[in-house]
């Protein structure tokens, strides 16, 4: 049932990945993808919105042709965060999670679940004992980030990266839709009940994380947004809380700027995480709302 919470949450997560680090390693042959790439356009204002995947295997090709010529004749380049200092990402996360008192984090758990909580913490080299007073969003996302990482999974590999160190070549300026302390809050503001759902439903699905990245992946190269909207979203109405925070809130938020941006003239290119540009909840759902028209580059 809560096989999105991961999905949701990992999408968020990978974006700055501050306590887990992974080598960049060579591949032989790029693949080649087309992700998806959107533009609202009016008289004097061109916005372009580009789906991202925070955490990619090195070797895929996806930064050419029109995407490429839409990010150079932009101004500005737009993302969730303006990408952090992992030592400060880390030391934010660590003391809004960090739970001195009160009962373990394994004592939380139900008692089914704490034989393979331990054994997946195992399988990273990871003591139980080094997140027992942590939050159980925090310890659910250093499984995950920890496991995709292990499989090839590498944020410095991810599109913001690619397009950060973009813009720093080009000498474009970076911002950011939110700060690092917004996205770690949407998290520690989670509820008990969402958190523990989030951890529980980690566990339960850890064995099938690289498989389900692999899918994301696959649609995303592909430029396929019904099916990233199918992978990310389509079973988290089983939770409105994390629906209306993580998702629904935040792309509303989103339209809202794109919409006040356009009252200015310029070039913008915004990369958000691809689950935010497909579904009911996208950000062209509600600039829909607001009578905006985002349409499908083709290329």
């Amino acid at each position: 049932m809560f096989r999105s919470i991961v999905r949701a949450l990992l999408a968020l997560l990978l974006c700055s990945a501050p306590l887990a680090a992974g080598a960049r390693t060579a591949t032989a042959r790029a693949a080649i993808a087309k992700p998806a790439l959107w533009v609202v356009r009016d008289r004097d204002t061109t916005i372009y919105l580009f789906g991202t995947i925070h955490a990619l295997r090195p070797g895929i090709n996806w930064f050419h042709g029109p995407l490429k010529q839409a990010f150079a004749s932009s101004d500005t380049l737009m993302t969730e965060i303006v990408m952090p200092d992992p030592k400060v990402a880390q030391a934010l996360m660590l003391k809004a999670a960090l739970n001195p008192t009160g009962p373990s984090l394994t004592e939380k758990l139900p008692e089914d679940k704490r034989a393979a909580y331990v054994a997946a913490l195992t399988k990273l080299g990871i003591q139980p004992a080094q997140l027992d007073r942590f939050d159980p969003w925090l310890v659910a996302s250093q499984l995950a980030v920890a496991t995709l990482i292990k499989s090839g999974y590498d944020p410095g590999s991810g599109a913001e990266h690619v397009l950060t160190e973009a813009a720093a070549a080009e000498h474009k300026p970076v911002a950011g839709l939110e700060t690092v302390e917004q996205q770690v809050g949407y998290l520690d503001g989670l509820s008990d009940k969402a958190q523990q759902e989030f951890l529980v439903s980690t566990i339960d699905e850890i064995d099938d994380f690289t498989t389900t990245m692999d899918k994301m992946v696959g649609s995303w190269s592909h430029g396929d947004a019904n099916a990233i909207a199918k992978l990310m979203n389509d079973d988290m109405h089983d939770s409105a809380e994390l629906m209306t925070r993580l998702i629904a809130e935040r792309d509303a938020r989103w339209a809202d700027w794109i919409a006040d941006r356009l009252k200015r003239p310029g070039k913008v290119f915004i990369a958000v995480g691809a689950g935010h540009l497909a579904g009911p909840e996208s950000v062209q759902a509600y600039l829909a709302r607001k009578r905006l028209t985002a349409r499908r580059v083709v290329y």
